[in-house]
């Protein structure tokens, strides 16, 4: 008994502009849960979708509704008694066909309960009618109590005339007939009251649980959410962490390289050290030997050394700016490698 949900899909929500009647104003900041519900107390089907506690779809599908599909992933109706058109803009074009298709599907059972409601109110209504004597009106139905019956009931002044009219002489069997039948009406009417009375109660329990259910469904729905962007991130921080290996790999290699050229710049510098002592001791030389002959030679080869010298010295500088730069890059890679061991051991926790 009640109402319940019997297909259920994601989409995103519009209504018109009711100012322009052109434009569409999202009702919902993200997709949300859009449902076809049943009431099997009214025999009516109805799409509702709920963003938190906020109702920002209830149509109640009728015969002469229609979905049109407007494009690829978008669709629309227009409710009549809500005064307004929906749109559902979907993540796929499987996903509107399936709603077209139990729209049109929902749509027909309306109309099939319809026009059974409609046979069988005209089948109630006619024995009564034939078997109540002069103008005495049909037992209440629960439509007529809801105030959605278009028949025509007598009100209480016409029915206290009605009762206080004078009978004919001799009528007392038909008279007791028609307070007999009132009493039954009466009773009826009671036990009907009763009946809607528990039926409201038992409509607001069920509504009270299916918000329960949509809560619970959207909080189960928001964690799984979020675990599978837990699952992408935890993914990406693999994928991260085996390129930064990778390059951690690459960058010893390359240090090892630079550190067995800092040897062979070592090497130099002590060479170029020696020939300096070589050089001095030419210098000396120079300055004792009279030869100018000896004199060129030692000033060439100072030349030379002097050269050899200073290409030293600038191959070792532009070494350690480079050895300085590569060891900035590692610490940084380091500290990287750092942050990415730190998160993995949050989400590990």
């Amino acid at each position: 008994m009640g109402e319940q949900p019997i297909f259920s899909t994601r989409a995103h929500v519009f209504q018109i502009d009711p100012n322009t009647k052109k434009n569409w104003l999202p009702t919902s900041k993200h997709a949300v849960t859009v449902s076809y519900f049943y009431d099997s107390t009214r025999n009516v089907y109805r799409i509702i979708s709920l963003d938190g506690s906020k109702a920002i779809i209830n149509s109640t599908i009728t015969p002469n509704m229609t979905f049109t599909k407007t494009s690829h992933k978008f669709g629309q109706w227009a409710d009549s008694r809500a005064n307004t058109v929906y749109g559902l803009g979907f993540s796929s074009e499987a996903l509107l066909s399936k709603f077209a298709e139990k729209f049109a599907e929902f749509k027909e059972a309306a109309r099939m309960a319809k026009e059974k409601s409609q046979e069988k109110m005209e089948l109630t209504s006619s024995p009564s009618q034939e078997s109540a004597p002069g103008d005495l009106q049909s037992p209440m139905t629960p439509e007529s109590i809801n105030g959605t019956d278009d028949r025509v009931t007598p009100d209480s002044e016409s029915r206290s005339e009605l009762n206080a009219a004078p009978f004919p002489h001799g009528s007392t069997s038909i008279s007791k007939h028609w307070e007999a039948e009132l009493a039954a009406l009466k009773g009826n009417n009671a036990k009907l009251t009763a009946a809607l009375l528990e039926s409201t109660a038992n409509v607001k329990q069920w509504k009270q649980q299916l918000a329960a259910y949509q809560d619970e469904a959207e909080r189960l729905h928001k964690r799984v959410t979020e675990l599978e962007c837990v699952s992408g991130q935890t993914a990406g921080i693999k994928t991260q962490k085996t390129e930064l290996n990778q390059t951690i790999e690459e960058l010893e290699a390359e240090l090892k390289a630079k550190e067995e050229e800092l040897e062979k710049l070592k090497e130099e510098v002590e060479n170029a050290e020696r020939l300096q002592v070589q050089k001095d001791s030419l210098a000396q030389q120079l300055h004792v030997s009279d030869s100018q002959l000896q004199n060129a030679e030692l000033e060439m080869r100072l030349s030379e050394l002097e050269q050899r010298l200073e290409s030293s010295r600038l191959e070792d500088l532009s070494f350690r700016k480079s050895l300085r730069s590569l060891l900035e890059l590692l610490d940084g890679k380091i500290y990287e490698l750092n942050e990415l061991r730190d998160n993995l051991a949050k989400l590990l926790s």
